[in-house]
């Protein structure tokens, strides 16, 4: 069923028909244990009472994250999709019970700082005593006991790369700040929490990339690129959820309109040809990398195609998105924007996008 929303609301700045996707990897893949992992997350929730409400666990469990991790791990090991699905659902809460409360930067910075020490320290008794904070004093536990001692610090880094770029983009609605398109650039990915989405892909994937590989500058840029794909996606999808916040949402519709001088409806092309570009960029570099490629690091490229075309479908049918909350008073199962496809790129140009902070990516093509 289409988007759900209501009619006598304010009209939508980009409208409810999203322009076509090129990802010349969509399989519309989904692990065969989706529905057991969203039985057992759930019951995982309501055990601990994250949510206060009957209201508020509808939303919350609108996210699908579930369905999340089913798409873009459609093959993963059971035991750690289920941490990880678990976090998503407590990471959503936590961000959705932040942006309620109008949380300042100062608040942000000390509890992320807190969040982080319980995270590497379980124990530590730095949060208030709540349901929140015990489900994290659970999930952290388990999660020591589940990676290996490169994979925590993977994530505990991923963890602080994600609260940083949380706390960058509530500085800027703090002071009324759209951010340049270059700027913006520079921080998307670690505002969507790339590593640490990353490092639970590798973990369920058992996927093992030594490190001088995994942060060579050709694979960093790769999964750089990969992270800001699907941002944009993200922000697209995200984008009629939040259009009644004030100040305009950082998102990249907006930072395009700004620049441009134009409305949000008219930046969603541009907006489109940019991540297309990228997307460009990310198979080249994709298919040279994997011409020299082992066992593990082959994985690893695969994975972040699934990551991006998971990404997608999952955006698509999330009540979440489709029938978003300043739209209605609760989620409407079945919602979905019933995207289509295209088989090419809307812009086709391989030349490196005039972006200072992110040239860098093309450069590895030629290194």
């Amino acid at each position: 069923m289409p988007p759900v929303y209501a009619q006598k609301g304010a009209p939508s700045r980009i409208g409810w028909q999203l322009p076509p996707f090129y990802c010349p990897f969509n399989e519309n893949l989904i692990h065969p244990k989706a529905a057991e992992l969203e039985e057992r997350a759930i019951a995982w929730i309501d055990a601990l009472g994250i949510y206060p409400d009957a209201t508020e666990r509808a939303w919350g469990l609108a996210t699908h994250s579930a369905d999340f991790t089913s798409r873009i791990i459609p093959y993963g090991d059971v035991e750690t999709m289920l941490l990880f699905t678990q976090w998503n659902y407590w990471a959503f809460a936590t961000d959705d019970g932040q942006a309620s409360g109008s949380a300042s930067t100062a608040d942000l910075v000390d509890h992320s700082a807190r969040l982080i020490r319980a995270v590497e320290a379980p124990g530590s008794g730095l949060l208030p005593p709540g349901p929140h904070a015990a489900a994290l004093e659970d999930l952290a536990a388990r999660t020591r006991a589940t990676l290996t001692p490169f994979q925590l610090r993977r994530f505990t880094e991923g963890i602080r790369d994600w609260l940083f770029g949380e706390s960058w983009q509530t500085s800027n609605a703090e002071r009324g700040v759209m951010p340049q398109l270059n700027e913006f650039a520079a921080m998307r990915m670690s505002v969507n929490g790339t590593r640490f989405t990353l490092t639970w892909c590798d973990a369920a994937n058992g996927i093992d990339v030594p490190a001088d590989v995994l942060y060579s500058a050709p694979v960093q840029a790769l999964t750089d690129a990969a992270g800001f794909i699907v941002s944009c996606d993200n922000d697209v999808f995200s984008y009629n959820k939040d259009d009644d916040l004030e100040p305009w949402e950082p998102n990249l519709i907006n930072v395009l309109a700004q620049q441009n001088g134009c409305t949000p409806g008219e930046a969603l092309p541009t907006a489109t040809a940019l991540r297309d570009r990228v997307v460009t960029l990310f198979v080249r570099l994709r298919e040279l990398l994997a011409r020299d490629a082992d066992e593990q690091l082959a994985r690893y490229l695969r994975s972040l195609e699934h990551w991006i075309a998971g990404d997608i479908e999952y955006h698509n049918r999330a009540p979440r998105y489709a029938s978003p909350r300043n739209c209605n008073e609760l989620p409407v199962q079945g919602a979905s924007y019933d995207i289509t496809w295209r088989d090419a790129p809307s812009d086709a140009s391989v030349e490196p996008l005039p972006i200072p902070a992110i040239a860098w990516w093309w450069q590895q093509l030629d290194a």
